[in-house]
C-alpha cells in the first residue's frame, strides 16, 4: 500500500473548553454546599422525627440485604420465608418513605426561612452521616428524587442552591450504583472481585458490617418466622400420579407452553414508571398484566361509590394501550392474617374501583406477598376472581441494581423454561432492567402470553412482529488492540497512522466506555511483528478474555498483497520491522488473522484495517429479523478495510486523520446509527463508511464476515449526550464541515441495500437495518444528540429543527431547551435565545451553565439588569466553575 496526501486545506479543530460544572463522583462535603438563607433565619426547626424515620428506613434497607444475601445457599422453604419477610419490610418502608415525603413537603411549604437549614441537616446525614457506607446511601435514592421535584417548585435562591445540592447528590448515588453493580450481585451468591478507584468500600466489607448489626434468623423471628432444621432423609414414598400445576384454582404459570412467559407488574399504578414500562413493552409487542393497589386508584365514599384519583388516569391509559388491569388488594395488607369484613374489603373495594376505571376489568387477583388463607380463596371464588401467583421472582423490590435484576430473571427463566414473572412498576431500577431482559428473551425465542379473559395464551393474530433492537449487546468486558505506524524501518514513512490510532483509542475509552487497561496500544517501534501477535496470544489470554466479551482491532499502516503460485492473492498487514523483500516471513498474512479470529473466545470481534490489500475470502450471512434477534447467541467475526490492492489510502483528512479513519470516527460519533436505535452494528458501520469513503476518494472499502463467524454482529451502544451548548463548545473547521457534507450525501437510509466490495474484488450486498419504533423519551434524546452533531457542523437550521423535535417529544427537556436557545444565540437572535434559556432554568433551576448563557443573551440583547442577575446566579451556583472568571469580568463591564 502507498499513501498520498489529498489536497484538502485542513485546520485543527480547537480543543473543547472545560465543561461547565463538574461531574460528581462522590458525595460532597455538606459544608461546601449548605444553602444559606437570603433573609434572617427564623427559629431552628425540629426535624428529629424525620431524622428518626430516615434511620428506620436505613435499618429496614439493611435488613433486606441481610435477608437476601447468599440466597443460593438457602433451602427453597427458607428462601421463600426470607423473601416473604423481606417484602413485608420493603412495603413497610414504602409507607415510611411516603410519610417522610409528606413531612418534607410540609417543611418546604412553610414560610420559616430556617427550613433550608433544617433540610441541610437532613442532607448532611445522607451525605456524611457517621457509620454510613456508600451502599447505605442507595436507601435514600427515591426519597431524594421526590425531594428534588418538590424543591424545584420554589424559585428562591436558597431553593435553587438546595436543588443543585440534591441534584449533585443524585448524580453521586447513580455513580455509587454503577460502582457497586458487580458487588451487589454478590448478594445473590455471585461474588466477583474488582478494584474500585473511587472512595467506595468493597461490597463484601459492607455485607460483613451489616452482619455485625443484624442476623437473618433474628429478623425472621421478629416477623414470626422460625426456620426448622433440615428434614432427615425419608424412605422413598410410593409413586403418586403427577399433580397439576394448579392448586385450588390458582395459576402459577407452570402449565404454560415451553418458552412462554407472562409479564406481571405489582403495586402500581406509579405516576411515572408504570407508563415508562408500558412504552418499553410496546416496543416488543409484549402483553402484560398490571396488578394495582386500590388506594393508588382512589377510595370509596360512605355509600360505597368510587372516588377516583390521578392513578386511575394512569390505569385508563394502560388499558387504552392494550394492557390488562388486575387487582392487588386495597392497602397491600398481608391477607393471610385477615378475616371477615376486613378481608372482603381488601378484595372487593379494589374490584369496585377497577370497574369504575374499566367495566371490563379482568378477573385476576394477586395476593400481596403471595400470602393467602382458605377464607381469602373462598372470597375470590364468590366474587368470580382468579388467584394468579408466580414462579419467577425478579426481587426488584430488594435489589437496587438493574443489571443484577436482569441477570436473576434470565437465570430463573433458563431454569424454569416457562412461567409468570413478578416485577413491580414502582421502581426506576425495574424500568432500567426491563430492556435487557426482553432483549435476551426475544433473542432466545421466548413468546409473551397475555390474558384473553379465560386463560393465558400467545396471540395468534397478525399483529406486528416484536420490535427488536438490531442487536443485543450484553457484553461483559470490552477489549481493543490499536496499532498505528508512521516510522517504518524499511518501508516509506507515513504521517497520519499514529494519529489515527490515537483518535480511535480515545473514542473507544471516552465515548464507549472501554477500560483504558483493556485497550492495548502499539505505536511505531512498539508495533513489531512479535508484539502485534503477542497482543493477541499473550495479553488477551492473560487478561482473562471471556466468551461474553467483545474485541475491537484497529490497524493503521502499510498493507501489501502477494501473488501466490496458485494465482490467488494473499493480503498482509505490515509491522514496523518488516522487510519488503521478506514479506512472507516478516509481515502478518490475513490467513493468520483469520486463525486468530477463530481462536479468540470472545462473543464478537471487529477488525478495522486502515490499509489497502487484497486476498482474504469473506463470507456474509443474510440479514433477516431472526438473524438479528439471535445476535446474542451467535459468534461474530467481522472485518472492514480501507480498500483493495493497488489502491492508495488517502491521507490529508481533517484533524490529521486519513479520510477512511475520519469517516470511521464520524460514524462512531453517531452517524452510523442508521436506524436510530442508539446501537451501531458492524453492518451499519460498513453501510455508512464504505459508500461515503468511495464518494470522496479512490478507495473502495471492503466488508464481510471472516470464516468461522456464525453471523453475529459487533455492537457499539451510543451513550446519551449530556452537553449543554455554551460559548466553549467547539465546532468543526470549515474543511471538516465540507468533507462531512460530502460524506453525509452518501449516507445509507434504513433498510437500504448497499453494495460493497469484498477483498477478492467481488461485490457483496449488505442491508442497513430497518428503522425501529422507540419511546418518546428515546426519540427526544436521539433528536437532541443529532442536533448537537449538526450544531458542531454549523448547520443551524437543521440543528434548530432537531432540538425543536426533542422538545415536542419531551416538553420538560431542559438540555434541549438550552441547546435550542444557543442555536438562536449563535445566529444573533438574542431575544429568542433568552426566552429558551429562561425555559431551561425553569425546567432545571440548578443548571449553572444555562444562567451563564442567559446572562450572555441578556447582555448582547441590551438588558443589563437582567444580565447582571443571571451572572450573579451563575456565580452563586458555581463560584469556582470553569466560567466564573468570565462571569466576574462581565459583571465589571456592566
Amino acid at each position: 500500500m502507498k499513501r498520498k496526501v489529498l489536497y484538502y486545506v485542513v485546520f485543527t479543530v480547537a480543543a473543547a473548553g472545560a465543561a461547565a460544572g463538574s461531574w460528581i463522583v462522590s458525595l460532597k462535603s455538606p459544608s461546601s454546599t449548605a444553602p444559606a438563607a437570603s433573609a434572617p433565619a427564623g427559629p431552628a426547626m425540629d426535624v428529629s422525627a424525620i431524622s428518626a424515620d430516615m434511620q428506620t428506613m436505613l435499618a429496614s434497607y439493611r435488613k433486606i440485604i441481610v435477608l437476601t444475601q447468599d440466597e443460593a445457599g438457602l433451602s427453597a422453604d427458607a428462601r421463600a420465608q426470607a423473601n416473604s419477610v423481606g417484602q413485608q419490610l420493603f412495603h413497610e418502608n414504602q409507607e415510611r418513605v411516603g410519610k417522610v415525603d409528606a413531612a418534607l413537603a410540609q417543611l418546604l411549604s412553610s414560610n420559616n426561612t430556617a427550613r433550608f437549614e433544617a433540610l441541610g441537616r437532613l442532607l448532611d446525614f445522607v451525605e456524611s452521616g457517621e457509620g454510613l457506607y456508600d451502599a447505605d446511601r442507595l436507601a435514600f435514592r427515591e426519597l431524594m428524587q421526590s425531594l428534588l421535584a418538590q424543591v424545584a417548585k420554589d424559585s428562591s435562591l436558597p431553593a435553587i442552591k438546595l436543588h443543585k445540592r440534591v441534584s449533585e447528590d443524585l448524580d453521586a448515588l447513580a455513580e455509587i450504583e454503577r460502582n457497586y453493580e458487580k458487588e451487589i450481585r454478590a448478594v445473590f451468591g455471585r461474588f466477583e472481585t474488582r478494584s474500585i478507584e473511587l472512595k467506595r468500600e468493597k461490597w463484601s466489607s459492607y455485607v460483613a458490617y451489616l452482619k455485625t448489626l443484624y442476623q437473618r434468623d433474628r429478623i425472621l423471628k421478629d416477623y414470626g418466622v422460625v426456620l426448622p432444621y433440615p428434614a432427615k432423609a425419608e424412605p422413598p414414598a410410593p409413586a403418586q400420579p403427577a399433580q397439576a400445576a394448579v392448586e385450588d384454582g390458582e395459576i402459577f404459570g407452570k402449565t404454560l407452553p415451553k418458552k412462554t412467559v407472562v409479564l406481571t407488574f405489582d403495586d402500581g399504578p406509579h405516576r411515572r414508571y408504570s407508563e415508562e414500562i408500558a412504552a418499553i413493552l410496546k416496543q416488543y409487542n409484549a402483553p402484560a398484566i398490571f396488578f394495582s393497589v386500590g388506594r393508588n386508584i382512589g377510595s370509596l365514599d360512605a355509600q360505597g361509590k368510587a372516588k377516583l384519583n390521578g392513578g386511575a388516569d394512569v390505569m385508563r391509559r394502560l388499558k387504552q394501550s392494550g394492557y390488562v388491569l388486575a387487582n392487588h388488594s386495597f392497602t397491600h395488607a398481608q391477607l393471610s392474617k385477615q378475616t371477615g369484613d376486613g378481608l372482603k374489603a381488601e378484595i372487593l373495594n379494589t374490584d369496585t374501583l377497577l370497574k369504575a376505571v374499566d367495566p371490563q376489568r379482568s378477573s385476576l387477583f394477586r395476593f400481596p406477598y403471595g400470602a393467602r388463607n382458605r377464607e381469602g380463596l373462598q372470597t375470590l371464588e364468590n366474587a368470580h376472581l382468579k388467584s394468579v401467583m408466580w414462579n419467577i421472582d425478579s426481587l426488584d423490590w430488594a435489589d437496587p441494581v438493574p443489571s443484577s435484576i436482569a441477570d436473576r430473571v434470565l437465570r430463573s427463566v433458563d431454569k424454569e423454561g416457562r412461567g409468570i414473572i413478578l416485577f413491580h412498576d414502582i421502581h426506576e431500577r425495574t424500568v432500567k432492567a426491563l430492556p435487557a431482559i426482553l432483549d435476551r428473551l426475544v433473542a432466545e425465542g421466548y413468546q409473551f402470553a397475555g390474558w384473553d379473559g379465560e386463560t393465558f395464551k400467545v396471540s395468534g393474530s397478525a399483529a406486528p412482529a416484536p420490535v427488536q433492537r438490531t442487536a443485543v449487546t450484553g457484553y461483559a468486558n470490552s477489549w481493543a488492540i490499536v496499532v498505528g505506524i508512521d516510522k517504518y524501518q524499511k518501508w516509506p514513512q507515513l504521517q497520519y497512522a499514529v494519529r489515527d490510532a490515537e483518535g480511535v483509542g480515545q473514542v473507544l475509552v471516552q465515548k464507549f466506555g472501554f477500560a483504558p487497561e483493556r485497550v492495548i496500544t502499539l505505536k511505531n517501534d512498539q508495533a513489531t511483528r512479535n508484539n502485534i501477535l503477542a497482543a493477541f496470544h499473550d495479553k488477551l489470554a492473560h487478561g482473562n478474555l471471556q466468551p461474553n466479551d467483545r474485541i475491537f482491532v484497529f490497524f493503521a499502516g502499510h498493507g501489501a498483497t502477494r501473488k501466490l503460485s496458485s494465482g490467488r492473492d494473499l493480503g498482509y498487514i505490515v509491522p514496523v520491522d518488516a522487510d519488503p523483500n521478506n514479506l512472507a516471513t516478516d509481515a502478518i498474512p490475513m490467513t493468520e488473522i483469520q486463525n486468530i479470529a477463530e481462536s479468540l473466545p470472545a462473543k464478537h470481534a471487529l477488525f478495522v484495517m486502515d490499509a489497502c490489500y487484497s486476498g482474504l475470502g469473506l463470507t456474509r450471512g443474510a440479514a433477516n429479523a431472526s438473524f438479528l434477534r439471535d445476535n446474542a447467541k451467535r459468534l461474530g467475526r467481522q472485518m472492514l478495510t480501507a480498500g483493495g490492492t493497488d489502491q492508495l489510502v488517502s491521507d490529508g483528512g481533517p484533524n490529521g486523520h486519513s479520510v477512511f479513519t475520519w469517516t470511521l470516527l464520524q460514524g462512531l460519533g453517531g452517524k452510523a446509527d442508521l436506524n436510530g436505535d442508539s446501537l451501531i452494528t458492524g453492518t451499519e458501520l460498513a453501510a455508512y463508511v464504505a459508500p461515503a469513503v468511495s464518494s470522496v476518494s479512490q478507495q473502495t472499502p471492503a466488508f464481510g464476515s471472516l470464516p468461522g463467524s456464525e453471523g453475529g454482529e459487533f455492537v457499539f451502544e451510543l451513550p446519551e449526550e449530556t452537553e449543554f451548548l455554551n460559548t466553549n463548545t467547539a465546532q468543526l473547521s470549515n474543511d471538516a464541515i465540507a468533507l462531512n457534507t460530502k460524506l453525509d450525501a452518501q449516507a445509507s437510509a434504513p433498510a437500504t441495500t448497499v453494495v460493497v466490495k469484498d477483498l477478492q474484488g467481488g461485490e457483496t450486498k449488505i442491508v442497513a437495518p430497518a428503522a425501529v419504533p422507540v419511546s418518546a423519551r428515546q426519540q427526544a434524546q436521539r433528536a437532541n444528540d443529532q442536533g448537537l452533531l449538526l450544531y458542531k457542523e454549523k448547520q443551524y437550521a437543521q440543528a434548530e429543527a432537531q432540538f425543536t423535535e426533542a422538545l415536542k417529544l419531551r416538553p420538560n427537556f431542559a438540555l434541549a431547551a438550552n441547546n435550542l436557545g444557543f442555536v438562536f444565540y449563535k445566529q444573533d437572535k438574542f431575544l429568542e435565545a433568552a426566552r429558551w434559556f429562561e425555559n431551561a432554568v425553569k425546567m432545571d433551576p440548578s443548571r449553572a451553565i444555562a444562567y451563564m448563557n442567559l446572562g450572555d443573551a441578556y447582555a448582547r440583547g441590551g438588558d443589563k439588569d437582567k444580565a447582571k442577575g443571571a451572572y450573579k446566579t451563575y456565580l452563586e451556583l458555581a463560584p469556582t466553575g470553569s466560567q466564573s472568571a468570565y462571569a466576574k469580568q462581565q459583571l465589571e463591564k456592566l
